[in-house]
C-alpha cells in the first residue's frame, strides 16, 4: 500500500514584504562593506594633484591594515584631527535621504582629507637638501608625482615623528594645507594612525582615467630610525 502525502505549499511573502526585505539586506550589506572593507570618496581640492583631482572618485580600502602598519607612500584617507577643514568642508547631509546614503557609503562623507604618508613614527623628517628634495632619515626622497617638485623649498621644515603618529603631505607641494601646514598647532601637523579610514584603492570616475591605484618605490632604500633599529625599510 502505497503512502501519498501530500506537501504543504510554501507560503510565499507578498511582493511589497520582499522589496522591503530586500531593500533591509542591501543596505546591512551596505553598510558592513562600508565598515570592513570599501568605502566611496571623491577628491575635493587640487592638493593631490596630480595623482588625484577635484571630482575624482575614488573607492578606499580597508584590508591592508586589518594586521598591518600604514606605509611611508601610502595614499591615505583619516578623519580630520582638528581644525584642518573649514565649516563647510565638514558640513554633515542635510536631510533624512542622505543621512541614510552616508550610512551606507552612497554619499560623500565630510570630516576626512586625503595625502601621502611621508614619515612615519621614529622617522626624521627634513625639507630640503641641497637639491630641494625631502629626507626622510637623512636620504633625499625623487618624487615622481609630484606636480613642481620645487615647491618643496616654500616651506622648510624639520621633525621626528612621534610613535603611532603620521607625518602627511599632498602631491601639489605647493598648495596642499598638510602637515606643513600645522606644524604650529597643538597636535605638531601629525594625525593618528589610528585616524587612518584606509589606503587610496580604485579610481572609479572619470571613466577615462579609472583604475587601481598604484604605488611608488620613492622611500625604497629609507632606514628606519636609529630608535626603530635601522632595519632596512620601505
Amino acid at each position: 500500500m502505497s503512502d501519498h502525502r501530500r506537501t504543504a505549499p510554501r507560503r510565499q511573502l507578498p511582493v511589497w514584504q520582499e522589496s522591503i526585505l530586500l531593500v533591509v539586506v542591501a543596505m546591512v550589506m551596505a553598510i558592513v562593506v562600508k565598515t570592513f572593507f570599501l568605502q566611496a570618496f571623491y577628491i575635493p581640492s587640487e592638493s593631490m594633484e596630480p595623482t588625484m583631482r577635484p571630482d575624482d572618485k575614488i573607492l578606499v580600502q580597508k584590508v591592508s591594515y586589518w594586521f598591518g602598519d600604514v606605509h611611508r607612500g601610502d595614499i591615505v584617507v583619516f578623519d580630520d584631527p582638528g581644525g584642518w577643514l573649514d565649516e563647510a568642508d565638514t558640513a554633515a547631509p542635510s536631510n533624512a535621504v542622505q543621512k541614510v546614503l552616508e550610512r551606507v557609503g552612497l554619499y560623500p562623507t565630510g570630516g576626512h582629507l586625503i595625502k601621502r604618508v611621508v614619515g612615519v613614527g621614529g622617522d626624521e623628517v627634513a625639507c630640503c637638501d641641497d637639491t630641494g628634495r625631502v629626507t626622510v632619515n637623512g636620504k633625499g626622497l625623487d618624487e615622481p608625482y609630484l606636480l613642481d617638485p620645487s615647491a618643496n623649498r616654500d616651506e622648510p621644515f624639520d621633525v621626528e615623528v612621534p610613535e603611532g603618529y603620521l607625518f602627511v603631505m599632498g602631491d601639489n607641494r605647493g598648495n596642499s594645507a598638510d602637515s606643513r601646514a600645522h606644524l604650529g598647532d597643538p597636535g605638531g601637523g601629525f594625525i593618528k594612525q589610528d585616524s587612518v579610514v584606509g589606503k587610496a584603492w580604485v579610481r572609479v570616475w572619470p571613466l577615462g582615467r579609472a583604475g587601481f591605484i598604484g604605488g611608488t618605490d620613492a622611500f625604497d632604500g629609507v632606514r628606519a630610525s636609529a630608535a626603530l633599529g635601522g632595519q632596512q625599510t620601505r
